[in-house]
C-alpha cells in the first residue's frame, strides 16, 4: 500500500466514484445522487482512497445529531483484501468523532460475509433485521452498531 491518500470526495470524483460503485453494488448510485450528496446534504461526509494518484475506492456517512450512518463503502474488485476498507473504516469513525457521533451504525447484506467480518472486527454488532431492505436482492439488511466511539 505505497502512496496512498484519503481525503474528502468532491464533486470532480465522482465519474471515478461511479466505475467503483458500478464495479461494487447491483443497484449503484447514480450520478446525480452523488452530486446531491456533495453539494447539497449538510449531513453527508464522503472520502476517497487514492493509490498513485487514482481513485480506488470511496466511503461515506450522515452525521445526525450524535450518530453517524454509514451509506456506503466500496474498493475497486483488484484493491480488496488489501485493508483499504478498514483504514477507510478507521478514518470515517474519527471524522464522525470530530463531528460529535457517539455512535455508528449501518445496513449490510447477509450474505456479504466480507463486509460483516470487516465491520464485526472494529467492533460492530448486530442490532436489528430491516425485512426486504435490498428487495432488488430479495434480502433483508442486518442492522449494526458501534458504540462509545
Amino acid at each position: 500500500m505505497s502512496e496512498l491518500c484519503i481525503r474528502p470526495m468532491r464533486v470532480e470524483d465522482i465519474e471515478a466514484v461511479l466505475v467503483v460503485e458500478n464495479l461494487s453494488f447491483s443497484t449503484p448510485w447514480s450520478r446525480k445522487a452523488f452530486e446531491e450528496e456533495i453539494n447539497s446534504n449538510d449531513l453527508a461526509h464522503y472520502l476517497v482512497v487514492e493509490e498513485a494518484g487514482k481513485l480506488i475506492g470511496y466511503a461515506g456517512f450522515w452525521s445526525v445529531v450524535d450518530e453517524a450512518h454509514v451509506t456506503n463503502v466500496a474498493l475497486l474488485p483488484e484493491c480488496r483484501g488489501r485493508g483499504l476498507g478498514t483504514l477507510l473504516l478507521e478514518h470515517m469513525i474519527a471524522a464522525a468523532k470530530i463531528l460529535g457521533a457517539t455512535s455508528m451504525t449501518l445496513e449490510v447484506r447477509p450474505s456479504n460475509t466480507a463486509a460483516r467480518n470487516l465491520y464485526s472486527r472494529r467492533g460492530f454488532v448486530e442490532r436489528g433485521i430491516r425485512p426486504n431492505y435490498y428487495a432488488e436482492l430479495g434480502e433483508d439488511a442486518l442492522i449494526m452498531w458501534l458504540d462509545n466511539l
